[in-house]
């Protein structure tokens, strides 16, 4: 680990509070989310259009509201909710109010009729959609020191690291339940996708990978028990306790609706061994330095957020399931309507990358229906690929 630098010692979620949401945080910068990567929202309007879908089911299982709320949390730029209230019919957009839930201060020029909030608001009707929230929720980082034991892991300004107090409590609880060492007892698999640990960027070199080490074993040898179950050294994992907490809070602004959050994440049955934390910037991904010069990311464990009623799919099943396919328009309509043919091939392509494996289709979407019922997006399950 590195050890030559200057600074104050703090935890990574500490560090990474103040980075990203701090006065001279990332999240302030003018440019905003999409001067950095790129998600969903900015890939395509097909996404909103999509959520545009989504949010009508919600209304007409609530029994069409006389005010029907859509609520973007970590909202960037308005991106999201602009795009959403702009697909609706226009039966729904005569009931519909959208919220921006974001600490940047609101942009110039967005539509008046989107209030702009620090916080979801309390006691709403209809769609709470959180796309790539969880996964800037700040949280700590455990490592596995050479005696086997689980330690926080400590940061400066610059990103030079050292390992501080053994993670107890709450904490350790959590890690013992979602993120068990070998030697430890598993939680229960979840059924939820195991998305692979990627963010699609622009220009992006793909993410770095840390090896893990070790030599084989001769072929047919088997490891004894105990080396099997041995903590490894410099094992790591993300303590998503806060991520849970901040979930159920914006679950709990719904009266009745649908909350969904949209994240790329991973299960307990697929933990990863080094942890993902990361850094972005420009489009590329970096180390992460909380100096509030790059965004400070790690992917989300989705089956620990979820509270009870709660299910995870992926996006490319969602995104089928809502209108969104990839299918090429047929080389007949080129004779007929070469203008058509065009659109609609620039708009296959651009549903192929909302929903391609291996990138955004991984993604996992956290449904969790709030007083309406449990088989509402029954359909969309359906369509999840074994």
């Amino acid at each position: 680990m590195r050890r030559e630098a200057t600074g104050e010692w703090r935890g990574w979620r500490e560090a990474t509070e103040e980075a990203l949401y701090g006065p001279s945080g990332f999240y302030r910068r003018p440019e905003g989310p999409a001067g950095h990567f790129r998600t969903s929202v900015h890939a395509s309007p097909l996404f909103a259009q999509a959520v545009a879908r989504l949010l009508c089911r919600v209304d007409e299982a609530l029994g069409r509201p006389g005010s029907l709320a859509f609520v973007d949390m970590a909202a960037g730029r308005g991106e999201l909710v602009t795009g959403v209230l702009a697909a609706l019919p226009a039966d729904v957009a005569s009931r519909a109010r959208g919220y921006a839930v974001e600490r940047a201060d609101r942009p110039a020029g967005l539509d008046h009729r989107i209030e702009w909030l620090a916080e979801p608001p309390k006691g709403i009707t209809g769609l709470l959609f959180a796309n790539e929230w969880l996964d800037n929720v700040p949280v700590d980082i455990a490592e596995v020191d050479s005696e086997g034991v689980r330690r926080l892991v400590l940061v400066r300004r610059d990103g030079t690291e050292r390992l501080g107090e053994p993670v107890e409590g709450a904490d350790a609880e959590w890690l013992r339940k979602w993120w068990p060492l070998p030697c430890e007892e598993p939680h229960a698999a979840s059924e939820g996708p195991h998305v692979p640990p990627e963010r699609p960027h622009p220009a992006s070199e793909g993410p770095h990978v840390r090896p893990e080490g070790g030599h084989a074993l001769p072929e047919g040898a088997q490891a004894p028990a105990e080396q099997a179950h041995a903590p490894a050294e410099g094992a790591r994992a993300e303590i998503g306790l806060p991520r849970d907490l901040a979930w159920a809070s914006a679950v709990s602004a719904l009266d009745r609706g649908l909350a969904v959050a949209v994240d790329y994440a991973h299960v307990a049955a697929a933990r990863p061994p080094f942890g993902t934390l990361t850094g972005f910037r420009q489009g590329r991904e970096t180390l992460p330095v909380p100096d509030g010069s790059c965004d400070i990311t790690a992917h989300v464990a989705l089956d620990a957020c979820a509270v009870p009623g709660g299910h995870v799919i992926t996006q490319r099943a969602a995104l089928r399931a809502l209108g969104v396919s990839g299918a090429r328009p047929p080389l007949a309509l080129a004779s007929t309507d070469p203008a058509a043919y065009v659109r609609a091939l620039a708009s296959a392509g651009a549903a192929a990358e909302l929903t391609a494996p291996g990138g955004l289709g991984d993604f996992g979407w956290l449904l969790q229906p709030v007083g309406v019922p449990a088989d509402l997006l029954v359909d969309v399950a359906d369509h999840e690929e074994q």
